[in-house]
């Protein structure tokens, strides 16, 4: 099953996380078959905090991926934003 997720990168206490593509059945940052976006939790200043391409993440789900909780609930925050 395809699934999009958050996969963790960046260093001790500064999480950042890529919003990927991937088989379920992958590790978490193991391979994954594209990045569709990008979330910073803390992002300070002029930093963007959350960026997505809506039009990649739609096709996926289109096509029968299925979305984490989370990245469900940015994926609302991010269409509230851009509306």
């Amino acid at each position: 099953m395809v699934t999009i997720r958050l996969t963790r990168r960046g260093g001790k206490k500064t999480p950042f996380y890529h919003v990927v593509v991937t088989d379920s059945r992958k590790r978490q940052g193991g391979t994954s078959l594209e990045s569709v976006g990008i979330f910073n939790p803390v992002a300070r200043g002029a930093e963007i905090k959350l960026r997505l391409e809506l039009a990649r993440i739609d096709h996926w789900v289109s096509k029968g991926a299925h979305m984490s909780d989370r990245v469900k609930q940015l994926v609302t925050t991010f269409r509230k934003q851009a509306a």
